[in-house]
């Protein structure tokens, strides 16, 4: 159908004008209807109620009686999984545990069989630079383990890797095809290796006799062990821990030692966070890269700051303002040791006394520190030391002697925890090689105690004044220089004393109405 101009233009219009009258309609029949009662609802069945679905157990928490609380997980009406606690009888719980096992027994498709937890994954997980298994597969003679005359089994040094995810050994020709030890033929050695921590499950013992070629370790210095101390992350209790000890009780059982355990104290680290008291981790971006303030301040003061955050066993979050405290007291111990101090001709000998008595006083409490890894507060203690060396220096009336035993002292126990600067300073100060050969510093326990204490005088709870007293003070003399204090005198001037409390050596409380 061809159309003219006119048309052309009319036939838009045409379908415009019934577009609107076909809208209208509903309009026209509203107003027509609109005092008729509305139609009755459709007939539709009543829906079926979904079915609550069972709790899927998650895990049960005995109690001391029957009763248990039994976690559980319920999916709700939109889908989303809802965890909450019920309680159960812990008798049923197992009662319908034996039922089930009994029942898929009889019917042979099932069986008890305890299930544990542990993974094998010091095989399960390759690598090309694990302990080699000493294993060769031979067609005629089959499984042939390697003669002791050609053990250890070396890994190459050139294998090729690939980017299979597979061990590059299964590719080196080289070693994997050997004649076989029983009839001469070709044969292939095992390519699998297991963990690195085949080895350090039991090396404590080997380091006992290294070169010790008639067994595992020479028995008669198997006497050495167990370990002092073991040290390691929280995941380790699952990781080399496990290994570590179940190694020990395989030997004991193979007669081979006679403990039951491979140390006798364990203390987990903790982790040190992000500055945003978060994990590390790149996806955070809050990694922190030791390389940098190793580069910048070196890597003594790095060391420092990571022990003095807090707490080994807690840890805490890096925060980069904390390590320039840290430096400064390096450097303050550098200048201390460098710049010798412009004796006096008298020497006062109350001052050195006192030096040598804070000198015994901090080599106690830093020896105590470092047995129980409180490496916080062993360089705190360190840094009051130093405090304490540069007020007396710049007196400059302390035997010479004194002096310079207190900085050796100063050294020998900061060098643990900063070997690097340390062992410049021993050096420079004319001191033989190494400090890390030299002996811990001693102590007096005498000469460690305090001779005077301060003691806080009360009335009625409230602090009026401080007394310094002798050590060895008895509560009268304690009591006396109390009461004696101008600043109480004027709280009890006129009342009755009821009641002194004396806590020997911290406080002295007098009652008055």
């Amino acid at each position: 159908m061809k159309f003219g101009v006119e048309e052309k233009i009319l036939w838009p219009a045409f379908l415009i004008g019934v577009l609107a009258l076909f809208l209208s309609v509903p309009a026209v029949q509203a107003q027509g209807t609109q005092n008729l009662p509305p139609p009755p609802a459709p007939w539709r069945p009543k829906p079926t109620p979904t079915p609550k679905p069972e709790p899927e157990v998650l895990d049960v928490i005995k109690t001391t009686s029957n009763l248990v609380m039994v976690p559980v997980s319920v999916t709700d009406q939109t889908g989303q999984a809802v965890q909450g606690l019920k309680v159960a009888d812990f008798r049923l719980l197992e009662e319908g545990k034996q039922q089930e096992i009994a029942y898929g027994e009889a019917r042979g498709f099932g069986a008890p069989r305890v299930t544990y937890r542990m993974r094998d994954w010091l095989i399960s997980r390759q690598r090309y630079w694990g302990t080699p298994i000493p294993i060769i597969y031979c067609p005629m003679d089959g499984v042939v383990p390697v003669p002791e005359e050609d053990l250890p089994v070396l890994l190459p040094e050139d294998s090729e890797f690939r980017p299979t995810g597979e061990s590059p050994l299964k590719y080196d020709e080289r070693f994997k095809n050997v004649p076989c030890p029983v009839s001469g033929g070709p044969a292939e050695r095992e390519t699998d290796t297991m963990d690195t921590f085949m080895d350090s499950s039991w090396y404590q013992y080997r380091y006992l006799s290294p070169h010790f070629g008639e067994g595992p370790f020479d028995p008669s210095k198997v006497d050495w062990v167990p370990v002092d101390q073991y040290t390691g992350g929280i995941e380790h209790a699952t990781m080399h821990l496990l290994y570590f000890r179940f190694f020990t009780k395989a030997m004991r059982d193979l007669g081979l030692v006679t403990i039951d355990e491979p140390v006798t104290r364990l203390i987990n680290q903790g982790i040190i966070l992000g500055p945003d008291s978060q994990k590390m981790s790149k996806s955070r971006g809050n990694v922190v890269n030791p390389d940098d303030y190793v580069d910048n301040l070196g890597a003594d003061v790095f060391r420092c700051y990571l022990m003095f955050i807090g707490p080994w066993e807690d840890g805490g979050p890096y925060r980069p303002e904390g390590i320039e405290g840290v430096t400064r007291w390096l450097h303050r111990v550098w200048n201390l040791t460098l710049d010798e101090p412009r004796f006096a001709d008298a020497i006062d000998a109350d001052a050195t006394r006192d030096l040598q008595r804070r000198r015994h006083k901090t080599v106690r409490v830093v020896s105590e520190d470092m047995e129980t890894f409180r490496f916080n507060t062993m360089l705190a203690r360190l840094m009051e030391y130093t405090n304490e060396l540069s007020r007396v220096k710049d007196s400059g009336r302390i035997d010479p002697a004194v002096w310079n035993d207190a900085v050796e002292t100063l050294l020998l126990m900061t060098a643990p925890a900063a070997p690097h600067i340390t062992e410049e300073l021993w050096e420079r100060t004319g001191r033989p090689y190494s400090i890390h050969t030299q002996t811990w510093p001693s102590f007096d326990p005498a000469l460690a105690e305090d001779e005077q204490l301060t003691v806080v005088v009360q009335v009625n709870g409230k602090v009026r004044d401080r007394l310094t007293v002798p050590v060895d003070a008895t509560r009268e003399q304690v009591e006396a220089m109390a009461m004696a204090s101008d600043k109480v005198a004027g709280q009890i001037d006129g009342a009755a004393v009821r009641n002194v409390v004396y806590v020997p050596g911290r406080l002295v409380n007098i009652v008055v109405t």
